[in-house]
């Protein structure tokens, strides 16, 4: 079992990620990040049989990372002392299997809290080899942007930061163009996960980093129920120059993706492998596409009751496919609502092309191991 004693402070103030990934350069080729789930047995305790088992998913289905202690992965796992112990197995697990196929990968940890706290679970993250840390800003939802900015600088100093855009119907807040524009002039931000559900609130954060000049910050959709649109589009704004910039947003960093992840991947290399020879936001059949995996994530994260069962819907597609044991989640009111299970069923049979139900099959037993 994996230690629940947080781990030493360090002064260290890194400006590359350890273990030798080029970060920067991962995270602009974009990646399908998913957002790992929490595995829990019937009496609501850490299965760390089946935690390992995720971890194997989704390195063998081809992701090109993982974020753990993030939102999917459920936020009181820091009222019940798993934060460590969760953080600290996933990497092993990740580890261990690249250790056989080495390749790069991103091991993102979630870091949530006012300044202490946040600080404190960078330190953490860093320790057990994590590369950049999702940082959530829920704890500062009536602080001004300069209080906010100053949070996001001192945790910076410790870890790099992917910042988080997280939308307001689970926690989030709404944040200006201004606030990003002079959150994109800090040193140490790699990459940002947009995730407002909001298209107006998309285009504040992609200008932003575009007149900010920073060609070397990533921009990652966490727009669950935007996915391909946010991949398929070109985004061209003046950049600081007042000369028009076109910036992609790469990859996802999505809880969607935790589930049939195989097909996530092959969705982003399919969408890279035809920019620039053929415009897939030109092609009809990429809409239809786009808007047929909105409607599995409806199913999914529940939106017909703002969002209530999106982590059980998640966990009740990975039960289905042997992946956990249960939907069981740390609170027990938090479940699947009526008709959310229906509803899977029929997005299910409907866009049989999304799962993976097969290729999960093939593996489960050693994943299991």
């Amino acid at each position: 079992m994996p230690t629940t004693t947080a781990a030493a402070p360090t002064t260290e103030s890194p400006r590359v990620a350890p273990a030798g990934l080029d970060l920067r350069g991962h995270m602009l080729a974009g990646q399908v990040i998913p957002a790992s789930p929490l595995a829990l047995d019937a009496a609501r305790r850490l299965d760390e049989r089946r935690q390992r088992a995720l971890a194997r998913y989704y390195v063998a289905a081809g992701s090109g990372g993982l974020a753990v202690g993030v939102h999917t992965t459920q936020f009181a796992i820091r009222d019940v002392g798993l934060y460590a112990p969760v953080l600290e197995l996933a990497a092993e697990t990740i580890d261990a299997e690249l250790a056989a196929r080495p390749r790069p990968f991103v091991k993102v940890a979630g870091v949530c809290g006012r300044t202490e706290q946040a600080v404190r679970e960078a330190q953490t993250a860093r320790e057990f080899g994590y590369q950049a840390g999702l940082l959530s800003l829920s704890a500062f939802r009536g602080d001004d942007d300069e209080s906010v900015l100053a949070h996001c600088r001192r945790v910076a100093d410790v870890l790099p930061v992917i910042g988080f855009y997280l939308q307001p119907a689970v926690g989030g807040r709404v944040f200006g163009y201004s606030f990003w524009r002079r959150f994109a002039e800090i040193e140490n931000v790699v990459a940002i996960k947009i995730a407002p559900f909001n298209r107006y609130q998309t285009i504040d954060v992609v200008r932003a980093v575009i007149e900010a000049g920073r060609d070397d910050i990533a921009l990652y959709t966490g727009n669950d129920d935007s996915i391909v649109t946010d991949l398929l589009t070109p985004w061209e704004f003046a950049g600081p120059d007042g000369v028009p910039v076109r910036r992609r947003i790469v990859g996802g960093l999505l809880g969607h993706w935790a589930v049939w992840t195989k097909r996530a991947v092959d969705l982003l290399a399919e969408i890279k492998a035809e920019d620039g020879v053929v415009p897939p936001c030109l092609d009809p059949s990429w809409l239809t596409r786009a808007a047929q995996i909105t409607d599995a994530n409806a199913a999914l994260f529940d939106a017909a009751n703002h969002f209530r069962g999106c982590i059980a819907g998640i966990h009740e597609v990975l039960r289905r496919q042997g992946l956990l044991a249960g939907t069981w989640c740390l609170d027990p009111e938090e479940a699947l609502s009526p008709g959310q299970a229906a509803e899977l069923d029929r997005v299910c049979r409907a866009y049989p092309e999304q799962t993976d139900d097969a290729f999960i099959a093939a593996h489960l037993d050693d994943w299991l191991r």
